[in-house]
């Protein structure tokens, strides 16, 4: 399978973040002087993935206008010969051929993947959630797309999480099948953790065959009253083979208070310019 194609589900209402996320998408929060998004979109063109759809809904007017094209800030940027906040434009005009569509009514993320299938059609496609930033040499989904070429099958990627935190993922039950992959059995969301198959749980990346919108119109209701996409993928397993992925990068998870918190600090640390100051500040603040 040849995978050219990459779905951002950007529709959830971001409830854990309110009040601001009443008039700010979540995936527009910034890390430093970036929204969590570009990143994310960042990995699907760092991918070689060259045609990107957003899934978005009301009140995501934000997430359009930031990829979108600002001639007149460039013009000003270029008159004032604001060269380095010119180059941070530039950055975003390399992701290309981004498309958007909107999720009605907040039904889950398996719905949101569904309103997909038109602009993908018979192709297979990568999903990346928002909530969640990858840090590695290789891009998680392009390792995604390598395994998912070279076996003809869909693939996850899993990482282990802690035994308390196993009730907030997906959860899924696998055979080794190689180096840091498993052929699935299952997959559960959102066990209790004194019955989750394993402490292996879904982090947001996948690479899909298009046989999933078939699994997502079969899929009822699930957890939270939501079309969930672990439930899919328990229906895609009696079609086909499904790999997982055990990703050894680092992941971010932007969706937590507390992980959001460490992914700025983490970020701004490795930033030249700002590691010094913040390394003394954050050394002062333990002390006291």
């Amino acid at each position: 399978m040849k995978v050219t194609k990459a779905v951002i589900p950007a529709a959830g209402l971001g409830t854990r973040f309110l009040p601001v996320t009443k008039a700010m998408p979540k995936e527009m929060l910034p890390i430093i002087d970036k929204p969590a998004i570009h990143y994310v979109v960042e990995e699907a063109v760092d991918s070689g993935l060259d045609d990107i759809l957003l899934i978005t809904g009301r009140g995501k007017r934000a997430i359009e206008d930031y990829f979108d094209d600002a001639p007149e800030l460039r013009m000003h940027l270029e008159s004032h010969g604001k060269c380095q906040q010119l180059d941070a434009l530039k950055e975003i005009a390399r992701f290309g051929g981004i498309h958007f569509v909107r999720q009605r009514e907040p039904k889950g993320l398996g719905d949101a993947v569904l309103c997909a299938e038109k602009h993908c059609g018979a192709d297979p496609f990568a999903v990346l959630l928002g909530d969640d930033i990858m840090k590695d040499t290789i891009p998680c989904t392009k390792q995604l797309i390598d395994i998912a070429e070279k076996t003809g099958s869909s693939v996850i990627a899993v990482q282990e999480v802690p035994y308390d935190h196993l009730s907030r993922y997906g959860i899924v039950k696998g055979k080794a099948c190689g180096e840091h992959l498993l052929l699935l059995d299952d997959i559960v969301e959102k066990p209790r953790p004194e019955v989750a198959p394993s402490r292996f749980g879904s982090i947001g990346r996948y690479v899909f065959s298009p046989t999933l919108f078939a699994c997502l119109k079969e899929t009822r209701k699930g957890a939270g009253g939501e079309i969930q996409l672990t439930d899919a993928i328990r229906i895609l397993l009696k079609k086909e083979d499904v790999y997982a992925l055990l990703y050894s990068g680092r992941r971010f998870d932007t969706g937590d208070k507390l992980g959001y918190i460490e992914t700025i600090i983490d970020f701004a640390l490795r930033d030249e310019h700002l590691n010094q100051e913040l390394t003394a500040f954050l050394q002062k603040t333990v002390r006291q």
